[in-house]
């Protein structure tokens, strides 16, 4: 089965959380994966603002391991019917289209998306700014030495 794994979870997997550690094996078989660009945007912008831009960047490399799904018109129209058929914010609508577009299921701990269908819902509890309090045991303190 494919996957997507969106950005909170993509958080919490390079932060080294119970929460990332749930969706490891779900990132490992990267032929499987797919990565909506909007969730690279996510993530990246996140680090930037929490880290620096060499963290980003090394973060956005790995994610870029699994197929990137860019935004063309017929996923933006399919977003935005799912946008209005769920009441779903656009970037949530352009990930769960994806996920509908290419058969995925969507791992996510997003309450937006709680019950929809082919939706993994991710528990465990994670205080925020992830990176702001020194983890020591995620994937970017350990390959970029911070």
């Amino acid at each position: 089965m494919n996957n997507i794994v969106d950005s909170s979870c993509w958080l919490e997997y390079l932060a080294g959380t119970k929460a990332g550690e749930q969706v490891a094996d779900v990132l490992a078989e990267t032929s499987a994966l797919f990565v909506p660009a909007i969730i690279i945007y996510e993530v990246f912008k996140k680090l930037l603002l929490e880290t620096n831009e060499d963290k980003a960047l090394f973060a956005a490399a790995h994610m870029r391991q699994g197929r990137v799904i860019d935004l063309d018109t017929d996923l933006a129209l399919l977003a935005a019917k799912l946008g209005r058929e769920y009441q779903l914010p656009l970037a949530d609508s352009i990930i769960y289209a994806s996920a509908r577009k290419y058969d995925c299921i969507l791992w996510t701990q997003d309450k937006h998306f709680k019950g929809l269908e082919s939706v993994r819902y991710v528990t465990g509890e994670t205080k925020l700014p992830l990176f702001k309090r020194g983890v020591r045991n995620s994937i970017v303190t350990r390959r970029l030495q911070i």
